[in-house]
């Protein structure tokens, strides 16, 4: 069984260009990603996709395993696929290219989740539980709601569930979705052949249109948060946070 991480890396990003080679602590975001992931027990590879001969050359330079993909894909999972009709793979992980400082155990956890036969799951991805204040309102951290067995209901910018009784609050569970995916091969070969979906462009995320198409999202529950670079603003508080800075 090959379980096979693919780091989607572009160089063109609208809010932070030039994003996976920034400096952090001495190396580049694209390296402290391919790094970690490489730490986790369960892949058998992991392979960088980009489109960028700067990426790619950074990822050849410290000895890491990259392939190039058109520049044509509008998001990560798109890349993933391209990568993944060239490999043989059981397995496709999406690791975030923007997590310098991904835990590998949250990596082990997805593939545990997504090779489960019990759950057959075609794809899975993580969840943590977050408490109910004004931050869980900011749009950038997605939410999701899940049924007794962790399938996911629904994915939304906005806070989900909607308390209408306040007495009920205690008793409300809100998760916050962390943008890890694992999928069968096939299943994510399948998904980039969908046309945009309704929900997807309301909320403008794609694993809206995945449930409209009627698969199960599989989520598990984990401890540990994850801390992305989407802003310069974010990088000098993750620099700040890890090296004091």
């Amino acid at each position: 069984m090959k379980i096979i991480g693919i780091i989607p890396a572009r160089f063109a990003s609208s809010r932070f260009p030039g994003k996976p080679l920034v400096d952090i602590g001495g190396k580049t975001m694209i390296r402290r990603v391919y790094e970690q992931s490489k730490k986790a027990k369960l892949l058998t590879d992991v392979i960088v996709a980009t489109d960028d001969k700067r990426i790619f050359d950074e990822v050849k330079n410290f000895g890491g395993n990259v392939m190039m993909t058109a520049a044509k894909h509008t998001n990560g999972t798109e890349r993933c696929a391209e990568i993944a009709k060239k490999i043989d793979a059981d397995f496709i992980i999406n690791i975030q290219g923007d997590e310098p400082f991904i835990h590998p155990a949250q990596i082990d956890q997805l593939a545990k989740c997504l090779t489960n036969t019990a759950t057959r799951s075609d794809i899975a991805t993580l969840i943590t539980p977050t408490v109910f204040d004004k931050s869980l309102e900011n749009p950038a951290r997605i939410k999701v709601t899940v049924n007794k067995t962790l399938e996911a209901i629904y994915f939304s910018r906005s806070v989900i569930p909607f308390v209408r009784n306040k007495e009920h609050l205690a008793k409300a569970r809100f998760f916050q979705h962390i943008g890890i995916y694992g999928f069968k091969r096939e299943t994510l070969l399948h998904l980039v052949k969908l046309k945009p979906s309704h929900l997807e462009l309301a909320e403008s995320l794609e694993q809206l249109r995945w449930l409209e198409n009627g698969f199960s999202i599989q989520c598990a529950i984990t401890k540990h948060q994850s801390h992305s670079v989407d802003t310069p603003a974010d990088l000098k508080k993750l620099i700040k946070q890890h090296f004091g800075k």
